[in-house]
């Protein structure tokens, strides 16, 4: 096993083993602000997107299946989920901006928390079914992380 494995199974270990910490959602203190949790939260999300496509290539068929690249993937997709919480908790939504959020996502943090921990475990679990080498799994465990993204857009992103 790679020690970026080793490592990545130690990580692993302890994000199930400390409970999710309560994040308070504050206002932004101007539209400055307001601008820039927008645009750092754009990020990780054109971030996530740009790891999940190839995952979902691959359950699709379209693409090769890789182990390498699952795990990859489905660990970036764990680390970039752990950054929502700082950058959805700034509320912007008194501000006229380019933002497909909807502003129940500040009145329903508690729910989009939760949504970030699904997204957390269903990379996680990707990670593992990548490591078990049993091709079997690989559909069920890419499409899983697919829904937990879909989850979080149905309920709080713009159409």
């Amino acid at each position: 096993m790679k020690s970026t494995h080793l490592l990545g199974a130690a990580i692993l270990g302890l994000s199930f083993a400390i409970p999710a910490q309560s994040v308070e959602v504050e206002p932004a203190m101007s539209e400055k602000h307001a601008n820039a949790y927008t645009e750092y939260r754009q990020s990780v999300f054109t971030l996530l997107k740009s790891n999940i496509g190839p995952l979902g290539a691959m359950a699709k068929g379209k693409m090769e299946y890789d182990t390498d690249l699952m795990q990859t993937n489905a660990m970036r997709m764990e680390q970039l989920a752990g950054m929502l919480s700082d950058y959805l908790r700034v509320d912007t939504s008194n501000y006229d901006l380019d933002s497909d959020a909807k502003a129940s996502i500040w009145q329903n943090f508690d729910d989009v928390q939760s949504k970030i921990t699904d997204l957390k475990q269903a990379a996680a679990n990707l990670q593992n079914v990548a490591q078990s080498g049993d091709e079997s799994k690989f559909r069920q465990a890419i499409g899983n992380v697919g829904s937990t993204c879909k989850s979080c857009h149905d309920d709080y992103k713009k159409d």
